[in-house]
């Protein structure tokens, strides 16, 4: 579906999801057409479903984040993703094999805030249990 130079397109664009499509065809050798014309294909395709702001500086610093495994039960799975859903600190929802259904990505601006934030996700209608783990250090993220 997508070849080398496809790769290393999105490879630059997850390292910079503002570099100019001139600043990507120089470093792929490649035209600005060409560069243009890929990542037409590539969001039309769905390959790119779009692009992001990372937090950088004391704002991300000062975060605090947490995985969170949820145990659901299974009548009430879909009322329970959608409640999740509603809460704006999830920043990630998966669904996951094992003993868990489900993992959040929960960030927020302080331990208090996640404390309630954990209070919240565990009293949903539908969540069995939670197991917490916070992020002590982000080592790298692609």
């Amino acid at each position: 579906m997508i070849n080398s130079q496809d790769r290393r397109l999105l490879m630059l664009l997850r390292q910079n999801a503002r570099a100019s499509v001139s600043d990507l065809a120089r470093a792929l050798n490649l035209s600005r057409t060409t560069v243009q014309n890929r990542l037409q294909r590539l969001e039309a395709n769905g390959i790119i479903r779009g692009y992001t702001v990372v937090l950088g500086g004391d704002y991300a610093a000062n975060q605090v984040e947490a995985h969170v495994s949820i145990k659901v039960i299974q009548k009430l799975t879909a009322r329970t993703n959608t409640a999740l859903e509603r809460i704006s600190q999830v920043a990630q929802l998966y669904s996951v094999s094992g003993e868990y259904d489900l993992l959040a990505i929960v960030q927020a601006q302080s331990l208090e805030e996640l404390s309630a934030v954990l209070d919240d996700i565990g009293n949903l209608d539908g969540v069995e249990r939670t197991n917490s783990a916070v992020v002590l250090e982000t080592r790298f993220r692609r």
